[in-house]
C-alpha cells in the first residue's frame, strides 16, 4: 500500500456569506464566491502548499461548492503535477435550501444546546449526517492508497466542519472531544504526517473553544 506522506486540509477562502449571512435567502449556498479578502487568503495559503509539496505530484479532492473550486484556482498548483477529483461527500453541511436568516439564527441557538454534532437542522443535516459521508469517503480514500503508484500527497480543499469531522474519523476522537473544538479560519491548513513509525500525525490542533465534557462517557 503506497500510503501518502502527507495528507493535507484546507478550508475554503472567506466567501460571501461568512460577511453576510443574508445572502442564504437569495443564492444557493453551494454557488456562493470568494470575496476579495477571500481569494487573498487563499494565495497565500497556495505559496505555503507549493512550498510543501515542491515538485511532487498531488491527488486532489476538492468539494463541489463554488467557493471551494475558487480556493483550489488559488493555489496556483502546477496541472502537470495534480490529479483532481470533485467530491460530493466533502461538502458543507446541509442547513436546507433557501434560508431564512433568522431562522437560522434560531436553529443555531437550538444546535448550541442541543449538541453540534447531533442536532439536525430542519431540512438538513447533522454534524453526526456529515460524519457518515465523510467516514464513506475516507474508505474510498483508503482503497486509492492500494494503487502502487498513488502519489505522496493528498490534499483535501473542503469545508471547517469536514475537517473537523475527518480528523476526528481518522485519529478516533469522541463525540465530546469533537464538541470541544473551534473551526478552522478560513483558508486554514492542517497537515497530517507519516511518522517512520508508520502512524500520522496532526501537525497542529484545532483551537478548542471549552474543554471536552465527558459526562457519562468513558475515558
Amino acid at each position: 500500500m503506497a500510503r501518502p506522506r502527507r495528507i493535507v486540509l484546507v478550508r475554503h477562502g472567506e466567501s460571501t456569506g461568512n460577511v453576510d449571512d443574508s445572502v442564504y435567502e437569495r443564492e444557493p449556498d453551494h454557488s456562493l464566491a470568494l470575496t476579495e479578502r477571500g481569494w487573498r487568503q487563499a494565495e497565500e495559503t497556495g505559496k505555503r502548499i507549493r512550498e510543501i509539496f515542491a515538485q511532487e505530484p498531488v491527488s486532489v479532492y476538492v468539494s463541489p461548492y463554488r467557493r471551494t473550486h475558487e480556493t483550489l484556482r488559488a493555489f496556483h498548483l502546477d496541472p502537470d503535477l495534480i490529479r483532481v477529483r470533485e467530491e460530493p461527500r466533502l461538502r458543507e453541511q446541509d442547513w436546507g435550501n433557501w434560508q431564512d436568516r433568522d431562522d437560522v439564527r434560531l436553529q443555531k441557538t437550538y444546535r448550541d444546546a442541543y449538541g453540534h454534532f447531533f442536532f439536525r437542522f430542519p431540512q438538513g443535516e447533522s454534524g453526526a449526517d456529515v460524519y457518515d459521508r465523510v467516514g464513506g469517503f475516507l474508505e474510498s480514500l483508503f482503497r486509492s492508497f492500494e494503487a502502487p503508484d498513488h502519489p505522496p500527497n493528498v490534499l483535501l480543499v473542503t469545508h471547517g466542519l469536514a475537517m473537523r469531522l475527518f480528523c476526528m474519523r481518522w485519529f478516533h476522537w469522541t463525540v465530546a472531544d469533537f464538541e470541544s473544538l473551534s473551526n478552522p479560519g478560513n483558508a486554514e491548513m492542517r497537515m497530517l504526517v507519516l511518522g517512520d513509525d508508520g502512524k500520522y500525525t496532526l501537525d497542529r490542533p484545532f483551537d478548542r473553544w471549552r474543554d471536552p465534557e465527558v459526562n457519562w462517557m468513558s475515558g
